[in-house]
């Protein structure tokens, strides 16, 4: 399979020097729309940033920090390397050049607010707690909500794994289409380090599917909620199975943060309409980084350490998304193909990983990798035990693998989208005949 990569080409002319003066770029005018597109889904009230920046009087007092994170490329938190795999991905929150150094400029010059008439409308986003996927699938929530039993995280307390099962109530067959998942309340966010439901249903076609480490899990990993991530909307004719008579299986990590917090997670589920059975099947799998197993990851004092591991697609697909675990010694991870013929491409690579920052980053429609059956999916994380690492409590310890935060761990989860030989050519071929009708049109 050929990768077909579209470049820009750059004409130069002699700059024309102009007597006008560049304004100095205004919040009202200049910086809000680019708040609005790339920040306030987490700076805004009741939201997990620290301060809105919806309008000026929140933004101004920051503005000297702003300046400095974005100049920095720290903030928006968009963690992959711009020079090596694939670059189209939905949601995209980082900065353009042209947005840093408007930003910047802005910050440089006073931060003036300008003419108050040029604020744009403001954004209309759901509360704090809200539902992401209902309004833009015409609905006010979602089909089904399944919760987790209550629990409460003392203020002084050991982290908890808590691992209860509940019913789904489903007594039909149901595909889904959209998924969300997250704690029930605002301050439940304060003590749910992660949560993970897994699908519990008895059915082959599903575990033939799934990588050796979920094989075991029923259907597999249904959902996956972290900091920062919105949930997952499948492709169009794509979708995920749930049978009559399902359960979940919740794996909640829950940690103190000064106070005792009662809390629940909810699963947030949309269904297709009844009768509608989407063309192919998504499966969420972990793809472990460490060769031979967790018990491998090693790694010495005041180190840095890399470790690999290879999988092996069992079935034609579609990757859909890249998104890498690691705790408070990540520095990087990588994901290549190394596709039946021995060509090796490099999907994506995340070189800035951040743990505060659990970024899903979901290939966009006509860039998402299709790769035949046979295919190796090759994944390199790479962990700084130094004090280089802001984020390390301790370089002079040993750390190995382990749910602790202090611990380490080194996977992707990754969704992929399964299909026949003959439906993957089928779209391999669409694939190529829309890249070359894109070509067409750039070139006249």
């Amino acid at each position: 399979m050929r990768q077909i990569t579209f470049g820009l080409i750059a004409l130069f002319a002699p700059a024309i020097v102009s007597a006008q003066t560049t304004a100095v770029p205004t919040f009202t005018r200049d910086v809000a729309p680019i708040f609005q597109k790339k920040c306030e889904s987490c700076h805004r009230p009741d939201s997990i940033a620290p301060m809105s920046l919806q309008t000026y009087q929140e933004a101004r007092p920051w503005a000297r920090s702003i300046r400095d994170r974005v100049a920095s490329r720290n903030m928006p938190p968009w963690h992959i390397d711009p020079a090596v795999g694939i670059q189209h991905f939905k949601g995209d929150r980082s900065l353009t050049q042209k947005e840093i150094d408007t930003i910047v400029a802005w910050a440089g010059n006073g931060a003036p607010q300008g003419n108050p008439a040029d604020m744009p409308p403001p954004v209309q986003w759901a509360d704090g707690n809200g539902w992401n996927f209902a309004k833009e699938l015409g609905k006010t929530e979602p089909d089904l909500i399944i919760s987790s039993p209550k629990y409460t995280q003392k203020a002084v307390a050991m982290d908890a794994w808590y691992k209860p099962v509940v019913e789904t109530g489903l007594t039909e067959p149901r595909w889904v289409r959209a998924i969300e998942m997250r704690p029930s309340t605002i301050k439940g966010r304060k003590i749910t380090h992660h949560a993970l439901a897994f699908l519990l249903q008895n059915e082959k076609e599903a575990q033939a599917m799934l990588s050796s480490a979920d094989a075991d899990s029923g259907a597999g990993l249904f959902m996956e909620w972290a900091v920062n991530k919105r949930g997952e909307m499948l492709r169009e004719n794509t979708g995920k199975l749930m049978l009559p008579g399902s359960k979940i299986r919740w794996d909640i990590h829950y940690s103190a943060a000064g106070e005792d917090v009662t809390d629940d997670v909810q699963l947030g589920i949309y269904f297709y309409p009844k009768g509608v059975t989407p063309k192919y099947r998504t499966a969420l799998s972990l793809y472990s980084g460490i060769t031979g197993g967790n018990r491998n990851l090693d790694i010495a004092p005041n180190t840095v350490n890399v470790t690999q591991n290879f999988h092996v697609l069992r079935r034609a697909g579609r990757v859909e998304n890249f998104q890498p675990h690691m705790h408070l010694r990540g520095k990087a991870m990588m994901i290549e193909a190394i596709l039946p013929n021995g060509q090796q491409q490099v999907l994506s690579h995340v070189n800035r990983f951040e743990f505060n920052w659990m970024n899903n980053y979901v290939f966009e429609d006509d860039y998402a990798p299709l790769l035949p059956k046979g295919t190796i999916l090759k994944v390199t994380s790479w962990h700084d035990n130094t004090s280089a690492n802001k984020n390390n409590p301790d370089p002079n310890q040993w750390v190995g693998w382990g749910d602790r935060t202090v611990d380490e761990m080194a996977h992707a989860w990754i969704n992929i989208t399964y299909m026949s030989d003959e439906d993957f050519n089928k779209e391999v071929e669409a694939r190529k005949a829309k890249l070359a009708a894109t070509t067409d049109r750039q070139q006249q």
